[in-house]
């Protein structure tokens, strides 16, 4: 007789006496495998986080979700010493940027904290790397089919670029026609410790040479600018050279042609100049435009065909 199939969420935890195949999907995330040597049944347990507070839903985080997990199991194999365990997952691939978190490794460690603490012995663990896990777990067995996840290229791409600016700031290059605002942008950005600023440029032309000399990993962009305005040099980029690109305008409101244009053209984000408040708070500016700089910088932008931008 076939056996039932179930697939577990993150965040989700199944205990089951009847001869099952539960299966799941892991990163970073870890999941306890859980078996009676009895044959009395299994369950696992699908976890994101070492540990939290309550959010509504508590099976996200590992210290609750493994102690929850033995104590449903306890109603169907009472005896401790009849409980085997495995522990799959935590693998270093969410990539965060600069936080030195380590998810993966904690929530592996959370799980064998807790197992030892009850006395559950672990029978085999398939624990961290760099990719991803499907596993497959035979509840009355105790067999896991792992199936390894490869990364696709731009992934790969993504974690390289994330590792690399995790040890160095983002270099910035600021490009508007106007003095004063590339010296409030640059004074904006200079107390924030993750970005530098390496270069200004008054237009498209002198932009042109600084990003080919400087090689910025985040540019901000004016519209209105002379010799060549930010849509048509965006264009350029984007087939040419392209980079995470910020437009940063007075003609780019929220819900307006301008903005949804630069978008299209491939603009990783658009920031009216009102938001800033460039002349009253240097504090706003900081606040929005680093950030922005911050998740563009992690950005993978891809080259364009010239017939891609050419009608936008």
């Amino acid at each position: 007789m076939e056996k039932k199939r179930i697939f577990i969420l993150p965040g989700e935890l199944v205990v089951i006496r009847q001869p099952t195949v539960i299966a799941t999907l892991l990163g970073s995330c870890v999941a306890v495998c859980l078996y009676s040597k009895g044959g009395n049944g299994g369950g696992m347990n699908h976890y994101m986080l070492p540990s939290g507070t309550n959010d509504g839903m508590l099976a996200k985080y590992g210290d609750y979700a493994t102690e929850k997990l033995l104590e449903q199991f306890a109603k169907i194999e009472p005896n401790p010493a009849n409980l085997v365990a495995k522990i799959y997952g935590g693998g270093a691939v969410v990539g965060h940027l600069n936080t030195g978190f380590k998810v993966g490794d904690r929530n592996i460690e959370i799980a064998r904290s807790i197992l030892a603490k009850k006395g559950i012995r672990i029978a085999f663990e398939d624990v961290g790397g760099d990719l991803g896990r499907k596993i497959f777990f035979d509840n009355t067995t105790g067999d896991v089919e792992v199936r390894m996840i490869q990364k696709s290229d731009q992934r790969a791409q993504l974690e390289e670029k994330k590792k690399d600016l995790a040890n160095r700031k983002i270099r910035t290059l600021i490009v508007d026609d106007s003095s004063t605002v590339r010296s409030v942008l640059r004074r904006a950005l200079a107390d924030d410790p993750e970005i530098h600023v390496i270069g200004e440029a008054a237009d498209a032309f002198e932009a042109r040479t600084k990003i080919l000399e400087l090689d910025p990993d985040v540019i901000t962009l004016d519209i209105i600018m002379p010799k060549m305005d930010g849509v048509s040099f965006l264009k350029k980029l984007m087939v040419h050279y392209p980079k995470p690109i910020i437009i940063v305008s007075s003609v780019a409101q929220k819900g307006s042609k301008m903005r949804l244009r630069a978008e299209d053209i491939g603009a990783v984000d658009v920031v009216d100049k009102e938001e800033l408040k460039l002349y009253q708070s240097m504090e706003t500016v900081r606040q929005v435009l680093s950030t922005k700089i911050k998740m563009a910088a992690t950005r993978i932008v891809r080259k364009k065909d010239a017939a891609d931008v050419k009608d936008i």
